[in-house]
């Protein structure tokens, strides 16, 4: 009888330790597959810097007005925006204003807590600064359309929202297929504020929107400056020998007096007068909104004006 119940007791017991193994099992596939459920969404922005996100974030800060441009186009909430005498749309004005690219206001951007901050490649000294806060940073790129619709592309993917980013960049593809690739318009881009002129090379965002809507830069083998890859020194002499048809103007301040300044100083050249842009009152102010700066999505509009500045060149 005693033999009876130990072998009972033991039969129990290894049954009892069998339920709790197989429990303890359950318990270890159930963490695993809530570890497997939490998707984490994995990006390279356009540093090359790989950042991942454990969820979709909820609140966005930038120091671009193209950026905020883009993630406002695709529905994401925008908390920081930078400073901008441009006209922007009212939900677009309640935001904290934190300061610019050249000028971040670190305390804003701490104060806010937003769940991503997009910034350009000047800001990647930055970037531990903001993280440890943590907020975690894209960096971005504008130099060309093809930048512009890769930065649609990440923004899709982190804010979950691809089919939106796909519909945008179609749409950019399309109206890109409708221009001439003619490019025997000889144009002149000209960077600058009172004092300061640089000539915008085919690297630099309009200098892609002049090529892409048929026009040729006639500064694409000047030497690019140290300090700024996309653009490079005027060449008086350069310029004369070039002759360019059309002269456009790009700048941040009032583009009438940068104008008016340009004109002075280039005039001190008496060759300068004879250039076919000049004679032809051909000295064109590119808008600051669609060339000044990142213009995000409505780099489209900023393709159609230049493009049509060309066709009224060519008749």
């Amino acid at each position: 009888m005693k033999k009876s119940i130990t072998l009972f007791t033991a039969i129990l017991s290894i049954f009892f330790l069998l339920i709790g193994c197989s429990a303890k099992g359950d318990e270890k596939a159930s963490a695993t597959k809530t570890e497997k459920g939490k998707e984490k969404i994995e990006i390279t922005d356009l540093s090359g810097r790989k950042v991942t996100f454990d969820k979709v974030p909820e609140s966005f800060a930038t120091l671009s007005i193209g950026d905020m441009d883009i993630i406002h186009a695709l529905g994401g909430k925008i908390v920081g925006r930078p400073d901008t005498k441009l006209t922007l749309p009212d939900e677009l004005k309640k935001a904290q204003v934190i300061g610019n690219a050249h000028q971040p206001n670190f305390e804003q951007i701490a104060s806010l807590k937003p769940d991503v901050l997009v910034a350009n490649n000047g800001f990647q000294k930055n970037v531990p600064t903001v993280e440890g806060q943590g907020t975690q940073v894209i960096i971005s790129s504008a130099n060309s359309v093809q930048n512009i619709q890769k930065n649609i592309e990440l923004y899709g993917t982190v804010m979950k929202k691809e089919d939106k980013a796909k519909e945008i960049n179609q749409k950019m593809n399309d109206q890109m297929k409708k221009y001439e690739k003619k490019s025997d318009v000889k144009a002149l881009l000209v960077y600058g504020a009172p004092g300061t002129y640089l000539a915008a090379l085919p690297t630099s965002l309009s200098g892609d929107i002049l090529e892409k809507t048929g026009g040729k830069n006639i500064a694409s083998d000047f030497p690019e400056t140290k300090e700024y890859p996309q653009y490079a020194q005027l060449s008086v002499e350069r310029i004369i020998e070039a002759n360019p048809d059309v002269i456009y103007l790009i700048t941040h301040g009032d583009p009438k007096s940068v104008k008016k300044a340009f004109e002075g100083e280039m005039m001190k050249n008496e060759a300068w007068k004879n250039l076919e842009a000049v004679k032809q009152n051909r000295v064109v102010i590119l808008p600051p909104d669609l060339f000044g700066s990142n213009p995000g999505t409505k780099v489209t509009e900023a393709m159609d004006f230049m493009y049509k500045s060309i066709q009224d060149v060519r008749k």
